[in-house]
């Protein structure tokens, strides 16, 4: 097996005792890296220190990953303007989040026969959120519900022209004008008799 140390020194291939004892000696774990290859390489590092900087980055890894959810609005083929209004601002807040929408429509009894009416809500909707929403699944029936799903847009960040740096204000001679001392009161209070 080929041997490499923690630093990149290479020890070349040499026998597993051999490799392990070179491990021990130096206080440190022998490690197999890659199994597949020809020969197998091993490293001479920590294990212990291993693990903690594997998980360590498996950790910085999940913070930075972002959790998508989708979120889910109902109307029936009757829901009103106001309802729909209200609905459709609470679906847009929600893809202003970077979260998903499943708008449904739920058909009870006879409506089934009136899906028209579903649909031309799903395609208001969808013309509605088109400036901020993508069709990520097209209006179709599952059971008595019709559903579309919305993703947010892509939005392609602008990188803003550099701004110039301010060259220091010149210092202009500016003549202030000069005040007069204000007068002082002239009289004076002889007792507390006069002032009450």
């Amino acid at each position: 097996m080929r041997v490499v140390t923690e630093d990149g020194e290479t020890f070349g291939v040499m026998d597993t005792r051999d490799a392990v004892a070179k491990a021990r000696e130096m206080g440190l774990d022998l490690v197999e890296i890659s199994p597949a290859a020809k020969p197998p390489v091993c490293k001479i590092i920590d294990y212990g220190k291993f693990l903690y900087e594997a998980k360590k980055k498996a950790h910085e890894a999940k913070k930075k990953q972002v959790n998508v959810q989708v979120k889910e609005i109902k109307f029936r083929p009757g829901t009103d303007d106001h309802d729909y209004n209200y609905r459709m601002e609470h679906a847009r807040e929600w893809l202003g989040e970077g979260d998903k929408v499943r708008a449904a429509i739920a058909f009870r009894g006879r409506e089934m026969t009136h899906r028209e009416l579903g649909a031309k809500i799903l395609k208001k909707l969808t013309g509605d959120l088109a400036d901020i929403a993508e069709v990520e699944v097209a209006p179709k029936m599952e059971g008595y519900q019709m559903f579309t799903i919305f993703h947010p847009k892509k939005v392609e960040v602008k990188k803003a022209a550099p701004v110039p740096a301010k060259e220091p204000a010149k210092e202009k001679a500016v003549e202030k004008p000069k005040r007069e001392p204000k007068p002082k009161a002239e009289a004076e209070v002889k007792s507390e008799d006069e002032i009450f």
